[in-house]
């Protein structure tokens, strides 16, 4: 176990023979364990596992604690992200003994509270989408897009239209829209945006046949605008029998204000990490409930949470649905969260938060935009995209340099070089729950970088644990377990 002292040091706490706990010995007999796994599976020798005692462990987690960025010690301006902080009622909410405690082996019998609780926050997403059925199965945003593509494949099969294999995706979109279609076997083909941003209806027009299956949209876009033309757009797909998935990652922008489902889409899926204050971070766990139009209900995945007169069932009985995309019912104390979050906001809560967000996205835009150009003509929505590629061309700074600089202010980095049609991007979202003292703290932290001497920022940050680490190398290679130092 490497433990961190201070910025510059870093050795090996592990020592022969010191130990933090002592497990009893095991109460199962050597043969009875023998007979239960292949020989081949069992060890011959102990595992080199770190040797190190209780207040060192104890010091090593609480250093690296202290390391960390989170929702909760900083301003998480992560456009794209919605990194907004989470209400630590949910958090206890969520932790209560009969939600935690449950078993996903158990009866349905025992579990009608919780059945309950997930119909009932089925019935919320399909009201807030405007989309009737619902699936809470996907286990993240990405996995929503994807069972959501499956759900459309399956539809179409069963239409006796399987030629249909062609999902476009707009060039300002998320990566994982035709990633997800890639992973499914389907064809993508990218539609140009127009110098504002918004989708080029006419490269559209020229794209769009017998062939194409579904057009991924985000709405509001990855640049902060809402498209206007979505009906047209919209129209235009269903002209030729295709869908429109909704890519749902910033709903938080248009929460009781605009219901995608009344502007023309036929799927979407929900961030609930990201609209209705989930957990952040870490790989998970994570959730992304889906919703369809009632002509796709048949092939959501199952089991579905289902009411059966009194009484609230898990019902799998769907001959032509997708099947099972998730382990059991997939991660429901994100779900439980996503439920008390919006209970406790409710219809205007959740409009009113909406609203703050759009209106603080605003107030952080006309105070950056005289400093960094922003390409795109506003409003805005809930973020906003500036370029730093006239700071490049005129002292040399990159949209990391300024993104790595800021982290020596205690501000998180914005989201930088995405999208891609932005060149020297610097993604911006301030989110709902940030104030205007905040936002003006970090405005003046982008003044005083830009005043600042270049090599100065070139080498930032100065005040972390860890400068500026090889990135690709840490993607292509990622070091994920502690391994022994050789002897």
């Amino acid at each position: 176990m490497r433990n961190v002292q201070s910025t510059q040091l870093i050795f090996e706490l592990s020592k022969p023979g010191r130990r933090a706990h002592r497990l009893p010995p095991a109460d199962v007999p050597t043969p009875e364990v023998s007979s239960l796994y292949p020989s081949a599976s069992l060890r011959t020798r102990l595992p080199a596992l770190p040797e190190v005692a209780e207040g060192d462990v104890v010091r090593h987690f609480t250093n690296l604690s202290t390391l960390n960025m989170s929702v909760d010690t900083h301003f998480y301006p992560l456009g794209s992200c919605t990194m907004k902080y989470n209400p630590k009622r949910n958090e206890r909410l969520a932790g209560l003994a009969g939600v935690a405690d449950l078993h996903p082996l158990q009866s349905e019998s025992t579990i009608q509270g919780m059945l309950e609780l997930l119909y009932r926050l089925q019935g919320y997403l399909a009201e807030i989408s405007g989309l009737p059925a619902v699936s809470l199965q996907p286990a993240a945003g990405a996995h929503g897009e994807l069972t959501a593509l499956m759900t459309a494949v399956a539809y179409f099969k069963h239409k006796g239209e399987s030629d249909r294999r062609v999902v476009l995706v707009p060039d300002s979109s998320h990566g994982t829209n035709p990633a997800s279609a890639k992973v499914i076997g389907l064809e993508t083909v990218t539609v140009r945006s127009c110098p504002d941003g918004s989708v080029d209806v006419e490269d559209l027009k020229s794209k769009v046949n017998s062939r194409t299956a579904v057009f991924m949209i985000t709405n509001p876009s990855t640049l902060g605008l809402f498209e206007k033309q979505i009906k047209q757009i919209a129209a235009l797909v269903h002209g030729v029998g295709g869908l429109i998935y909704l890519d749902g990652a910033n709903m938080n922008a248009i929460l009781g204000i605009a219901r995608p489902g009344d502007f023309g889409a036929d799927m979407m899926h929900y961030n609930p990490h990201k609209t209705f204050s989930g957990p952040h971070g870490g790989g998970g766990p994570g959730a992304g409930p889906i919703c369809v139009r009632d002509f796709l209900e048949p092939y959501l995945p199952v089991p579905r949470v289902e009411k059966s007169g009194e009484r609230y069932i898990l019902n799998a009985d769907h001959p032509h649905s997708i099947g099972r995309v998730r382990s059991f019912f997939g991660n429901v104390g994100v779900l439980v969260r996503a439920y008390c979050y919006i209970c406790s906001l409710g219809g205007s809560g959740l409009r009113a938060a909406s609203e703050q967000a759009v209106l603080n996205a605003n107030y952080l835009r006309s105070r950056i935009s005289p400093l960094l150009p922003v390409p795109h003509a506003g409003p805005c929505m809930h973020e906003f995209v500036a370029s730093a590629a006239a700071l490049k061309k005129q002292r040399g700074l990159t949209a990391m340099d300024l993104a790595k600089r800021l982290l020596d202010f205690g501000f998180h980095a914005p989201t930088v070089y995405f999208p891609l049609t932005v060149p020297e991007a610097v993604m911006i979202e301030p989110t709902e729950t940030e104030s205007k003292e905040t936002m003006d703290a970090f405005v003046r932290a982008i003044e005083l970088i830009l005043e600042e001497d270049q090599e100065l920022v070139h080498a930032a940050p100065h005040s972390t644990a860890i400068s500026r680490p090889d990135e690709v190398s840490a993607a292509r290679k990622p070091v994920v377990r502690w391994t022994p130092t050789p002897t």
